[in-house]
């Protein structure tokens, strides 16, 4: 059986009550793709809201957690507290945290392991900046910040890898198909030598960066591409035509 096509959207800091209860409406009512796992992440003060009126059979995710229990860390959210409020998911080691909050790869490890152990899920992001690309370092940057997250957590069941070049994020530039495959395969690979060729069969590896419904068919087509994480056209009504992007 293969890796279940899997599509995020990240709303990033976007949204109001009234556009996000748009947002769920449109997805609600749309007919997508049975065979795709779909996940949204609202800003933290609309995850209630969300999960409210959200259909059941899509998933809910934080943009963030922290990597202690619940005590006095002013400001941040629990993985129990995420549970408790049912919503199973987070995304963690985005790019725009790691560069404006300059969260480090062991900070994204020590929260991707409190995620694990409390038993929420984990979208985990790693990509390279252009500087890095264009020296011919991009998967060494990659797997350096995959290599903080496999010294501390050994089940990777629950962690799905969103693979988004810093470069790609928001710019309109988008990898070419080869660029993503080529990076994609380099991960499966470094899963299979470092982790398990048990995780690197099954763990799901997207393409984020300025992914929309013009582009997303021919990503969806390349062997090592197994869904998104969306970014802007999230919040669009578009976002059902990425989420049904093997269909197309």
């Amino acid at each position: 059986m293969g890796r279940q096509f899997f599509v995020g959207g990240n709303f990033k800091m976007n949204g109001n009550i009234k556009s996000i209860k748009d947002i769920v409406k449109n997805i609600n009512d749309a007919k997508l793709d049975s065979n795709v796992e779909v996940v949204i992440a609202p800003p933290a003060l609309y995850l209630l809201l969300t999960r409210e009126h959200l259909r059941q059979g899509i998933e809910v995710a934080a943009q963030n957690i922290f990597d202690k229990p619940n005590g006095a860390f002013t400001g941040e959210i629990s993985a129990d507290q995420l549970k408790d409020s049912g919503i199973t998911w987070t995304i963690l080691g985005h790019s725009e945290r790691r560069v404006i909050l300059q969260e480090d790869d062991s900070f994204v490890a020590s929260k991707t392991k409190a995620a694990i152990d409390a038993g929420l899920s984990v979208i985990l992001c790693c990509g390279e900046s252009l500087e890095q690309r264009e020296k011919g370092e991009t998967v060494s940057v990659v797997t350096k910040q995959l290599k903080a997250v496999a010294d501390k957590v050994k089940d990777w069941t629950k962690i799905v890898v969103a693979y988004e070049p810093i470069w790609a994020i928001g710019t309109g530039k988008v990898a070419t198909t080869e660029q993503a495959q080529e990076v994609h395969a380099a991960i499966r690979e470094w899963l299979k030598k470092e982790v398990s060729s048990e995780a690197a069969e099954k763990t799901r590896i997207l393409y984020g960066g300025s992914v929309t419904e013009k582009n997303s068919a021919e990503l969806a087509k390349q062997a090592d591409i197994d869904g998104f994480l969306v970014g802007g056209a999230s919040l669009k009504p578009a976002f059902v035509d990425i989420i049904n992007s093997q269909q197309a």
